[in-house]
């Protein structure tokens, strides 16, 4: 089977979402709007990337901002117009478990996050075979080079077996990688084997990422 022909039956479509939050109120009320935690994630980032690692203020409660799976921000159901709003805001992410917040020195409040916080929307490729090297560009402008420390994975739907591929871009915070690029990526994949069967996948920064089983591209 062409895996473009298995990507294009399995495919959903980019904009289908998950499940929405259960709907319970949360037992505290944010104190800050958006544009106060912006001002507090600009006064943080004077000095680079804001170690949100290192704070550990009280939880606010959950602000209702969401980030949909094509990477779209929302706030109070209407999306947020602004790109350094937005580059402002994925600067202060951080992922608890499996929750997603974000985080000042004197704050911290609850998002919905549908997918993957951030979108791999290109990437650069430089090298051949086993010295290939993915360099991917989210839609906020972080830039990951795939590796060890940066792996791409794929999950695959259990109902309908479509794939849905991630690039780590720090701390425990990924990107989806959009439609486009995975087609892109498909092109420069090769069988391998890993785990006792062979697979077809991914070489970057001297790592084999497995995509699908070879058997199963097999006509």
């Amino acid at each position: 089977m062409n895996i473009r022909l298995y990507l294009s039956l399995n495919s959903r479509g980019e904009q289908m979402t998950k499940a929405q939050s259960d709907g319970k109120s949360p037992k505290n009320t944010p104190n800050q709007t958006a544009e106060g935690l912006a001002q507090a994630a600009r006064a943080a980032s004077q000095k680079g990337p804001p170690p949100v690692h290192l704070w550990h203020p009280e939880f606010c409660g959950d602000l209702d901002m969401r980030i949909a799976r094509d990477g779209t921000w929302f706030y109070l159901g209407t999306p947020i117009g602004r790109h350094e709003l937005v580059k402002l805001f994925s600067s202060i992410i951080r992922k608890d478990g499996e929750d997603y917040f974000l985080v000042t020195p004197v704050e911290k409040v609850g998002i919905q996050v549908e997918d993957a916080p951030f979108v791999a929307q290109d990437f650069e490729v430089s090298g051949e075979g086993r010295e290939q090297v993915l360099t991917f560009t989210t839609h906020v402008g972080d830039v990951t080079v795939a590796g060890p420390d940066a792996p791409i994975r794929v999950v695959r739907d259990d109902v309908t077996g479509e794939p849905s591929p991630y690039v780590l871009v720090r701390a425990n915070l990924e990107a989806l990688i959009d439609r486009k690029s995975f087609y892109r990526l498909i092109d420069l994949g090769c069988h391998e084997p890993h785990d006792g069967a062979q697979w077809f996948g991914l070489w970057s920064g001297g790592k084999f990422f497995p995509v699908i089983p070879s058997h199963e591209l097999e006509v």
